[in-house]
């Protein structure tokens, strides 16, 4: 069964690039050019959402705001917007992902099917197994190798999930930090590295492998 996917942008050169893209990897496309036909789209159900910021007449943020309580979906905007503060209210609208244009639409591409691999683990299996037999079960918060469960702290599980659950994304220490921590914690990324090198040492002990990668000067991804 093919993924719905709703694009919604007032650029028809963007729309178009979008749906030929998606169409060629086996999406069912809905589009709409702006806010209000974007609410009538969202009521055919789509399993995501690419939802453009500025829009005229009705922005992004709204129509996110009028969809969120009775479409459950994942919703990623695109927007030219790259400050932090438009990024938070993206997110407190109720947005999942915030992609800044100009944008790779392969990156995008992967990002999109990183969400629908959370949603289908959540309706149905959660468990996953990587490479020497590395076991995440996303609904029981445990890893294990072989059949033997690793020690985790609460977050160092969240950040294993995080970075498994969005493979060969890179994420900069700020980020996982205000994704798993939140805008208004105490204290800052530094801790990041820690955990990651903490993980890093269990991983290795269980006889795992190298699935933390650093990408110097970037962030950190999984393998």
């Amino acid at each position: 069964m093919r993924n719905k996917i709703l694009i919604v942008d007032d650029e028809p050169g963007i729309v178009a690039l979008l749906k030929d893209y998606f169409e060629i990897n086996n999406y069912l496309v809905l589009t709409a050019r702006g806010g209000e036909e974007a609410i009538k789209q969202a009521g055919r159900e789509p399993d995501i959402i690419l939802l453009d910021i500025n829009m005229p007449k009705m922005d992004g943020l709204e129509v996110c705001m009028r969809i969120r309580e009775h479409i459950p979906c994942p919703i990623i905007f695109l927007t030219a917007r790259a400050l932090e503060m438009d990024k938070i209210t993206g997110f407190v609208s109720g947005g999942d992902d915030y992609v800044t244009k100009p944008f790779s639409i392969e990156e995008l591409g992967a990002r999109v099917a990183a969400h629908l691999r959370r949603e289908n683990r959540r309706a149905g299996n959660t468990k996953v197994r990587f490479e020497d037999d590395l076991v995440i079960d996303y609904a029981a918060h445990t890893v294990s190798i072989q059949g033997e469960e690793i020690q985790l702290a609460k977050k160092e599980f969240e950040i294993i999930a995080l970075l498994s659950e969005n493979r060969g994304q890179v994420f900069d220490k700020e980020r996982i930090y205000e994704r798993l921590w939140g805008y208004d914690a105490d204290g800052d990324s530094t801790v990041i590295a820690e955990h990651i090198k903490r993980i890093r040492s269990k991983l290795k002990s269980a006889g795992a492998g190298e699935h933390v990668e650093t990408v110097w000067g970037v962030g950190y991804k999984w393998k």
